[in-house]
């Protein structure tokens, strides 16, 4: 997913004499905050900005920042991000440090957001107790959303996410889908009762369970499922993309869409695209990717020319460029080698093949 702002690294805010006196002290041990002080203590080092309105300067750079450091009570904070929280997915980080810095209070995004682990840093820099209720960490357990964080998978619907770590807290038993074994081993063993791979014949088993199980499903291709199973995407497919020069970028990523809805398979999961090293002009098949947030990976006709298994060369191809194939191959080899699952499909003016990057437990 894109993003359409820049984010930095860790805001620190602070309102009082001791709350700067605490923000210095946290710069020197992160040398990568900004500092952002009431204007009252202009002159102070190192800062980054000093604001005479607390609500219209978090307003402006609230989602800037991968995560904020509140020194001043927990009320004034609530009432100042309220406006600006979206979703958990998304939300920076947010701790509150009291004044004299006696606890740092993990408030908001406290897993995918990583505030449980800066209230842990920032506890440790200034000798405050850390506070912190979510109830996984409490428990000892881990959290799904952050187990998804740390194996860098796509939380496809993320309501989800508190029917599994409920289940976890409550030592309810949950099913794991995840061919890949991307995540499997982060869980309690005894909570593991299902981990089938999709290649096998036990679908009808799997959907039993998860129909009246919570559950979590870790996979590229799209299938039916209750809501209440938590759907994670991993960066698992290539498309190669082969166009004519000056194809506008929406008809390639329409035609991109509905190639992946076809085959069922998630666009989520889409980690590349690839193509032949003469297009890394072409400004549709270059747009795409920025619109993705994915890179594009250019390969020469030698490379391209290498590769075995080609299922669809084409004569006239051949003829203008000098290769069999384009989107086949360069999905291939933007995948690692990988199983080209997705032959070349076709229409007017462009061509695309996925091809499915080999994972190993």
């Amino acid at each position: 997913m894109t993003t359409d702002i820049n984010k930095y690294n860790i805001a620190v805010w602070a309102l009082t004499p001791g709350g700067v006196n605490l923000g210095l002290k946290i710069s020197k041990q992160m040398p990568d905050v900004d500092l952002h002080f009431s204007e009252r203590f202009k002159g102070a080092e190192t800062v980054s900005s000093y604001f005479n309105n607390l609500p219209d300067a978090v307003a402006q750079w609230f989602h800037h920042y991968h995560g904020h450091v509140f020194i001043m009570s927990t009320g004034i904070v609530i009432r100042i991000i309220l406006p600006h929280i979206r979703h958990k997915t998304i939300d920076p980080a947010v701790v509150v440090v009291d004044d004299r810095g006696d606890h740092a209070i993990s408030l908001l995004s406290g897993h995918i957001g990583g505030a449980n682990s800066l209230t842990r840093k920032i506890s440790e820099i200034i000798g405050a107790a850390p506070v912190i209720t979510t109830a996984t960490d409490k428990n000892n357990l881990p959290s799904i959303d952050l187990i998804a964080k740390n194996a860098g998978l796509f939380i496809e619907n993320p309501d989800a996410i508190k029917s599994v770590n409920m289940a976890l807290i409550s030592g309810k038993k949950i099913g794991v889908h995840d061919p890949f074994h991307l995540i499997t081993d982060s869980f309690p063993q005894a909570s593991l009762v299902l981990n089938i791979d999709k290649n096998d014949n036990h679908q009808s088993e799997e959907k039993m369970f998860f129909n009246k199980n919570p559950g979590v499903f870790v996979d590229d291709i799209k299938t039916d499922l209750p809501t209440h199973i938590l759907i994670l995407r991993p960066g698992t497919l290539v498309a190669g993309i082969g166009c004519n020069r000056g194809t506008p970028k929406m008809e390639i990523k329409s035609f991109l869409a509905e190639i992946f809805h076809r085959f069922s398979l998630s666009l989520n999961s889409l980690a590349g695209i690839s193509t032949i090293d003469l297009k890394k002009d072409e400004t549709g098949l270059t747009a795409l990717a920025e619109d993705l947030n994915v890179p594009i990976n250019f390969f020469a006709n030698k490379e391209l020319n290498r590769v075995e298994n080609i299922t669809s060369p084409s004569i006239r191809v051949e003829k203008y460029v000098g290769v069999k194939s384009v989107c086949e191959a360069s999905a291939i080899l933007a995948a690692k080698n990988g199983k080209l699952i997705v032959p070349k499909q076709s229409i007017r003016n462009v061509t695309v093949a996925v091809a499915r990057i080999p994972f190993t437990s």
